[in-house]
């Protein structure tokens, strides 16, 4: 058991070996990296989930992709509080970006702190620290649209 756990433990340290490698050499990877919450092994998750962003029509786009924007509100019976995310695209985008905004949200605020300062403003708003990170997911993928398309023009 413990031999199978080693190796399966030398195998993904190989691979987000290989992972940071293959993401070093993107142009977008210093301007990911240079994000808030993302660090060494983020990264490369990140740039692997969302790929080409150039692919995407807008920053709107991403965050559909990544199942995490609000559905309309609709009147009648419907509740406007009550919306849920509709979790249609990419799962491990959603649990990746999670990660970023705990990570985010575990340590002091750095320089680049547009996010984390959302996150707060949001939870003193009164929503619970769940919504408020996904709202920060939100506001995180809008700003990482924009950085790396600039990379790109």
């Amino acid at each position: 058991a413990i031999k199978t756990q080693r190796a399966i433990d030398d195998s993904l340290y190989t691979i987000l070996s290989r992972m940071k490698e293959l993401a070093k050499s993107l142009p977008e990877y210093s301007t990911v990296r240079a994000m808030g919450g993302v660090g060494d092994v983020l990264a490369p998750k990140l740039i692997a989930e969302i790929g080409d962003v150039r692919r995407l029509h807008s920053a709107k786009a991403l965050i559909a992709w990544a199942g995490i924007d609000p559905p309309p509100y609709e009147t009648g019976q419907f509740v406007g509080s009550n919306r849920k995310i509709p979790k249609k695209g990419s799962a491990t985008l959603r649990k990746t970006g999670y990660e970023v905004m705990r990570v985010l949200k575990s340590h002091k605020a750095t320089k680049d702190d547009v996010v984390y300062n959302y996150i707060l403003k949001k939870e003193r708003e009164g929503k619970d620290k769940k919504h408020a990170r996904i709202a920060g997911l939100n506001k995180f993928l809008r700003i990482y649209y924009a950085r790396v398309m600039a990379v790109y023009q």
